[in-house]
C-alpha cells in the first residue's frame, strides 16, 4: 500500500487535465507541475493563448470549487499576454470506499466536469 501523497495528486489531475485540452487540440507551450507554480499549461490553439489552473481535489471537497482570488491574480496576468485563464478542477476518490486515502495499488475515481473560464 503506497499512499499518494500531495505532488502525486497534482500530477495526476495535471495528466487528466492535460490530456482533455490535448482532445481538445490545444499545443502545449509551457508546463509547470510543480506545486505552487502557476498556471499549470499554458497552451494555444488557432492563434488563441489560454492559462489553466489545475488542482487535484480530494472527496468530499467540490472540484468546482476554487480560490477566487488566486484564480483572478493568475487572470490579471493572463490578460497582459491576452490570455484567456480556465481552472480544471480534478475530484479524486479511492474507489473502494471514497472516504479512504488515494493508494497507487487501488482504482480511483475522477470527478472532472472540463475547463471553467475565470471571468472578469
Amino acid at each position: 500500500m503506497a499512499l499518494l501523497n500531495d505532488q502525486q495528486l497534482h500530477n495526476l489531475a495535471m495528466n487528466i487535465a492535460g490530456k482533455d485540452l490535448e482532445s481538445m487540440g490545444y499545443e502545449f507551450l509551457g508546463v509547470n507541475s510543480k506545486i505552487g507554480k502557476n498556471p499549470q499549461f499554458v497552451a494555444i490553439k488557432d492563434s488563441k493563448l489560454i492559462f489553466v489552473l489545475v488542482r487535484a481535489i480530494q472527496y468530499p471537497d467540490n472540484p468546482v470549487f476554487y480560490d477566487k482570488a488566486l484564480a483572478e491574480k493568475v487572470r490579471d496576468h493572463g490578460e497582459k499576454h491576452k490570455a484567456r485563464t480556465y481552472y480544471a478542477g480534478v475530484g479524486l476518490a479511492n474507489s473502494l470506499d471514497y472516504d479512504l486515502p488515494i493508494d497507487s495499488d487501488q482504482n480511483y475515481i475522477v470527478n472532472y466536469t472540463g475547463l471553467i473560464e475565470i471571468k472578469p
